[in-house]
């Protein structure tokens, strides 16, 4: 796209670098090829093209004004008499000249000149006043409204040809102009897009790099962070917010990377000193997510020069976020909480959310400890623990949104996934055989 705006863009007189061409520093004028004339034709040809719309109460002028562009090669005209149905004709024809008399009844060329200003789709569009009126006021008050160019009647054949060509030549660089930028937008809304994927995946991986160490599936991830987005969308958050808290909840046991097989995969009751162990996900997982400090960020800029690019964005809002949830899940309303024993409004409404998240997956999922509760009991369990280990407000608006969280639960069921898991295995063990 860049190339081709560059060549388009270009003087017509550049001559291509050869060998033939003197290194040498020379004066005297530009050296034309064969290849340059062609292009220069080429563009007057592409340029005869372009519709031109006249805009005039008598119709002997605007035949006269068609037979002289008729005859330097221009084919595509649209007129107007009736100067009340110029603006409509204007944005209906979108032409890419406009020649317009001045003088005209009930409304004048000054008035679709103030109009055009109005409409910034018809800014870049050329107006050339042809008027038999060549006071300088009037020249100066159409110039001053916008006009291209001004040419007194009768129009000079060759003169009205050339001021034709030149203002169809602006426009068409304008043009160019306008449509790379619309493409680099595009590019950037594009590579944003694909960023904002890989950056969707990355979260996932990561959190069931954690979850998949103690879960066979790693769907628990994905079902709390649903169920986050939905608890903040019924206490009123945004949709982004939603969004962002869905994707934050899936790092909140991430921690669990750091904890010893010995303790995770306990089938059994943790004891005290095995419980400690396993209380430091919390901090763990918050760790992991925290901007690196500068001395470990300066040695990874320093082993490659990629490292300036891997390291831009680490302390991301959603990060930020991911860690609030990380450290506070397993806090409690009533203070009895872990890591930091916080306490009512001391928790972030990230951390109450995804606690009320958290516990409802883990009662409603089967455990190495536990086999999966009936929702009723589930429910009979939370609804006990109202005002102790969950936020009021928050249960509340879990309870109110059951049916969407039931219907999350049957959608992403680890027994779904994991037949897709053997699925998979046997298909890849097919492969090789």
């Amino acid at each position: 796209m860049e190339q081709g705006t560059t060549q388009d863009m270009s003087s017509s007189h550049m001559a291509p670098l050869s060998a033939s061409v003197p290194t040498e520093v020379t004066t005297g004028p530009p050296i034309r090829t064969p290849m340059d004339s062609v292009r220069v034709a080429s563009d007057r040809d592409a340029l005869k093209s372009c519709k031109i719309m006249i805009i005039d109460d008598e119709p002997l002028v605007m035949r006269v004004v068609k037979r002289f562009l008729a005859g330097d090669g221009f084919t595509n005209f649209v007129t107007v008499e009736d100067s009340r149905n110029a603006m409509e004709a204007i944005s209906r024809e979108s032409p890419d000249v406009v020649l317009l008399d001045i003088m005209m009844p009930n409304i004048t060329g000054l008035d679709i000149l103030r109009e055009r200003q109005k409409d910034q789709a018809m800014i870049l569009v050329p107006f050339i006043i042809l008027s038999a009126n060549s006071e300088n006021q009037i020249k100066r008050e159409a110039l001053a409204l916008g006009a291209t160019d001004f040419l007194a009647k009768p129009v000079d054949a060759s003169d009205l040809t050339v001021r034709v060509l030149n203002s169809l030549t602006v426009k068409r660089h304008h043009d160019h102009i306008a449509n790379y930028a619309n493409e680099l937008e595009n590019q950037v809304s594009l590579r944003t897009a694909q960023i904002e994927r890989s950056r969707e995946q990355i979260i996932h991986c990561l959190a069931r790099a954690g979850e998949y160490r103690d879960n066979e599936t790693g769907e628990h991830v994905i079902r709390v962070g649903k169920y986050c987005a939905v608890i903040a969308e019924e206490l009123g958050f945004g949709a982004n917010y939603c969004r962002q808290i869905e994707l934050a909840a899936q790092l909140h046991d991430v921690g669990k990377i750091g904890i010893p097989d010995s303790v995770l995969l306990n089938p059994g009751k943790l004891n005290h000193a095995e419980f400690e162990v396993m209380k430091r996900h919390c901090n763990l997982g918050c760790q992991i997510m925290e901007p690196l400090a500068e001395n470990e960020n300066q040695r990874i800029r320093e082993h490659a020069n990629v490292g300036s690019f891997i390291m831009e964005g680490v302390d991301s809002p959603m990060l930020e976020l991911a860690a609030i949830i990380a450290r506070t899940h397993h806090e409690k309303w009533d203070g009895t909480g872990y890591p930091n024993g916080l306490k009512g409004d001391q928790i972030p409404i990230e951390g109450r959310i995804c606690c009320c998240a958290d516990v409802f997956d883990a009662l409603s999922s089967e455990r190495p400890y536990k086999p999966k509760f009936e929702l009723q009991k589930c429910l009979e369990i939370m609804i006990s623990e109202r005002g102790t280990r969950f936020d009021q407000i928050v249960l509340d608006a879990f309870l109110k949104r059951l049916k969407d969280i039931e219907r999350i639960r049957r959608t992403y069921n680890d027994e779904d996934s994991h037949s897709r898991l053997m699925r998979q295995k046997q298909a890849a063990d097919r492969v090789e055989l």
